[in-house]
């Protein structure tokens, strides 16, 4: 990483990025806000909408918008493990056996529609987006230290789909939901895909060096220790509660800690403000935590989450 690049320059960067994808995906500013800070945060994102509201095009956007090698794997319910891993394949001129990299092995990869897959083939993901590393045939491959996954989920209620196990889910930092856009914006996006697609304008404004200099000077912002007990404190509230079956895991609060330091970069501030670990609570755990209604899922757990919050005062 060259750490001589100046800091404005990197930030300058970090605009352009933000700017090309909201320009690709109308009327969705916290939705970009929230992957730029799964971006600084070192994490792996989660948008689950209704299909045609524009998860895949958002992905697509901050790839292309990102200066990295990027790869998309479609998931259906006959993709095997193999098929996302890569394995070994026989060399009849050498008579030997060599492994042959799957779609994985890039700095980002879309993994579309990941509930209309196995379980066993969502299984393959897990360990890549725990240690960015692949395991196949007892051999571990590394991945690259940026890897990241952008992952587009269908509701449950919707045909051919399942609910993702909790040890899946907790992998991803951040979850939101983009919904419909207003008649405004989806009269600009009508407009807009009349001649051409807004995708084919989008140039990679963002490198991985780049990005990986922002990454650590989030890590720097200061987070005040009253705000580290506020987590600690909101996470145990939840895991004990009546209603919930299975709280947020120690890897949640971590992820609330980078990902307030993440918005506080974006808002130019040099510490974290309580509203922003504030704005990171809803998207972190939303899809982590599970309350006894069985058929509550993470919209449910959102506005479950959102009273709770409103009744949890930030410290001051």
């Amino acid at each position: 990483m060259d750490t001589k690049l100046p800091a404005d320059e990197a930030l300058r960067s970090l605009e352009l990025f933000r700017k090309a994808v909201s320009g690709v995906v109308l009327d969705a500013e916290r939705p970009v806000r929230l992957l730029c800070a799964t971006l600084l945060s070192g994490g792996h994102l989660l948008i689950e909408d209704r299909p045609g509201t524009g998860k895949t095009t958002l992905a697509k956007a901050a790839a292309r918008a990102l200066k990295a090698e990027f790869r998309r794997i479609q998931f259906t319910p006959d993709l095997l493990p193999g098929d996302i891993t890569g394995g070994l394949v026989f060399l009849p001129d050498r008579s030997a056996m060599e492994f042959r990299p799957g779609p994985i092995f890039a700095d980002v990869l879309l993994a579309d529609e990941l509930n209309r897959a196995t379980p066993r083939t969502q299984a393959a993901l897990l360990e890549a987006m725990a240690e960015r590393q692949v395991t196949v045939d007892g051999q571990t491959h590394a991945l690259g230290p940026h890897f990241t996954v952008f992952a587009t989920v269908n509701p449950v209620e919707s045909s051919g789909v399942q609910r993702l196990p909790e040890a899946e889910l907790d992998r991803f930092l951040c979850s939101f939901s983009l919904g419909y856009p207003s008649p405004e914006a989806e009269a600009a996006l009508i407009e807009d895909r009349r001649s051409a697609d807004p995708l084919d304008g989008v140039e990679p404004v963002l490198d991985l060096e780049t990005l990986g200099l922002l990454k650590e000077r989030a890590k720097g912002i200061a987070v005040a220790p009253e705000l580290v007990r506020y987590v600690a404190g909101l996470l145990k509230a939840v895991r004990e509660h009546d209603d919930v079956r299975l709280g947020a895991s120690p890897r949640a609060g971590l992820g609330l800690y980078r990902f307030s330091q993440a918005l506080a970069l974006l808002d130019g501030q040099d510490h974290v403000r309580p509203e922003q670990l504030q704005e990171a609570a809803l998207p972190l755990l939303r899809h982590r935590v599970f309350l006894k209604d069985s058929n509550a899922g993470p919209a449910e757990a959102e506005f479950w989450l959102s009273r709770l919050l409103a009744r949890f005062p930030l410290p001051r």
